[in-house]
């Protein structure tokens, strides 16, 4: 028998099963009895038998497809979280589709994604507008955005309490003594780096302090390289740093000590936000926020999964807490008597 034509039909006469009993057994999560899931591997492995997914999404309405948007992955904490996130849904039987975009871009992919009859859709590190959210949700498809918001959308999201972690790094830095505190950003229009900064600015102010300076990183490593310079190039120079992820702290951390002969944290303190697994290497021992990614990667499985499951989209927003991790890249707070 050709491959190519062998159908569900014939594994099922060769089995002495059901087609039905065919379709269960290879349906994730469908109820079979282990015999008949036995017969009927057996009778397709002789056949050379493969379900076709495709056909089996026409006939069920169903496509078992997730998207996941994802803007860059320069920075390492989105690769652990596409990982995990992936096998969370793979396990619950959906398959993932990845689509990369630009800044600014988003919409566009959006539609192309759509043309896939996905189930439903996760975008980390990128937001869409509030337009498309709002015509995903008219057609049940549910959106998640992971580690971003938009106020005004009807999309979910999940972040980590960004402005409590800014608010931490600030006070953890005026405890240490420092007087320069400087204040380097991601991209400005990400609900990220805003509520970084807002938690900053606000931890400083709750100890009659304000910042030294601002330069703006733009989270790559070029801009994180101007915004140094921009902050050492003067007389006076800051003796502490917020660097609004881990990504762009490393590149600063590496020209403080190459072009400005630097000693960390003798001479500079650096924070950064994220706890990426680098962050633990000897050259680095970086100081940082960790975000909750298991956390975070099961509450927006939780959401997304309910959503489809429930054929209902509704906006719910997730903010869990986060965790100052202290190493060796920022001098420690003063012990009070």
């Amino acid at each position: 028998m050709n491959k190519a034509t062998v159908t569900s039909e014939d594994v099922a006469r060769a089995a002495k099963v059901s087609q039905s009993a065919v379709s269960r057994t290879f349906t994730p999560g469908a109820s079979v009895s282990l015999e008949t899931r036995q017969k009927v591997l057996k009778a397709a492995s002789e056949l050379g038998y493969r379900p076709n997914a495709l056909a089996r999404a026409m006939i069920s309405g169903r496509s078992g497809l997730i998207a996941l948007l994802v803007a860059y992955l320069d920075n390492h904490w989105y690769p652990v979280v596409l990982e995990k996130l992936s096998r969370r849904l793979q396990n619950e039987g959906y398959q993932i589709l990845m689509f990369l975009t630009d800044p600014g871009n988003q919409d566009q992919v959006v539609r192309q994604i759509l043309q896939y009859q996905v189930e439903g859709i996760v975008m980390a590190s990128a937001t869409l507008s509030s337009k498309l959210a709002r015509e995903c949700s008219k057609t049940g498809i549910p959106v998640v955005l992971f580690n971003r918001y938009v106020q005004s959308s009807p999309a979910s999201s999940v972040t980590s309490d960004n402005i409590e972690g800014g608010r931490i790094l600030a006070k953890f830095l005026v405890d240490g003594g420092h007087e320069r505190i400087a204040f380097i950003s991601g991209q400005e229009n990400s609900s990220t780096n805003r509520d970084r900064e807002a938690g900053f600015y606000k931890g400083l102010a709750e100890c009659g302090v304000t910042a030294w300076g601002r330069a703006v990183g733009d989270n790559c490593v070029e801009g994180a390289e101007r915004a140094t310079h921009e902050l050492f190039s003067g007389d006076e120079r800051p003796d502490a740093l917020f660097v609004a992820n881990d990504h762009m702290a490393f590149t600063v951390m590496d020209v403080l000590k190459s072009a400005y002969s630097c000693r960390i944290p003798r001479d500079v303190s650096v924070v950064g936000y994220d706890d990426v697994p680098e962050a633990t290497w000897h050259g680095y021992q970086l100081t940082t926020i960790s975000q909750p990614t298991d956390a975070m990667v099961e509450s927006t499985a939780s959401i997304l999964l309910e959503q489809i499951e429930q054929k209902e989209v509704k906006r719910r927003a997730a903010v869990l807490p986060v965790e100052l991790v202290i190493r060796k890249s920022a001098r420690l707070p003063k012990k009070k008597n």
